[in-house]
């Protein structure tokens, strides 16, 4: 969670590198106004809505905070995201464009990779929500639900139904329901860490 100016940069930084962008200089300021990358700049702005709501207390922050989340909500319907803020560590990237659904009970560690299709949420009027580690690659259409946990450097397989917990680490979860596949390395997943 974001609690001041220095975690601030440091997630967009993490960020940055988990979505493979430059540093942005004045070309990256011109090819971003003419070609804009949407993705980066959700994560930029869930970043700094995240900083105002936590961080800046006060009148003007509280104005500011209101105009984030006006934008924030309409890039989110643009791109088909339902993100809440504060769920997320530093490191997160999502991969395309489309539906992803988060529960705002649900925590996922930093170096999250995450594709689109993908649904974590409580389940059956539950109010628990998926504790989610480190290092974690969530492939397509992943459906995650309940009051479980999934280890750190997990990989979960395309389409798998997740919904009981996964202590191990270094594995490969897939399948409907899932199950353990085999180890693996994270690295093969997610190469930025």
């Amino acid at each position: 969670m974001i609690r001041s100016r220095k975690d601030y940069s440091d997630y967009r930084e993490a960020d940055r590198i988990a979505l493979g962008r430059r540093k942005a200089g004045c070309w990256g300021w011109l090819v971003d106004t003419f070609f804009p990358d949407y993705i980066w700049r959700f994560q930029r702005l869930l970043r700094k809505l995240e900083y105002y709501g936590n961080v800046k207390r006060g009148m003007v922050g509280r104005l500011v905070y209101l105009y984030l989340k006006f934008k924030y909500r309409r890039l989110s319907l643009k791109l088909g995201f339902t993100i809440p803020e504060n769920v997320f560590g530093p490191g997160l990237a999502i991969v395309h464009y489309g539906g992803i659904v988060v529960n705002e009970k649900a925590r996922i560690g930093s170096n999250c990779r995450i594709h689109p299709g993908t649904s974590i949420g409580a389940s059956a009027g539950s109010t628990e929500a998926p504790r989610i580690g480190d290092n974690v690659y969530i492939a397509p259409g992943a459906k995650i639900f309940g009051n479980i946990r999934i280890a750190n450097n997990t990989a979960i397989g395309a389409n798998a139904v997740v919904n009981k917990s996964f202590e191990d680490e270094n594995m490969l979860v897939a399948g409907v329901p899932a199950n353990i596949v085999k180890p693996i390395a994270i690295r093969q997943f997610i190469k930025h860490i």
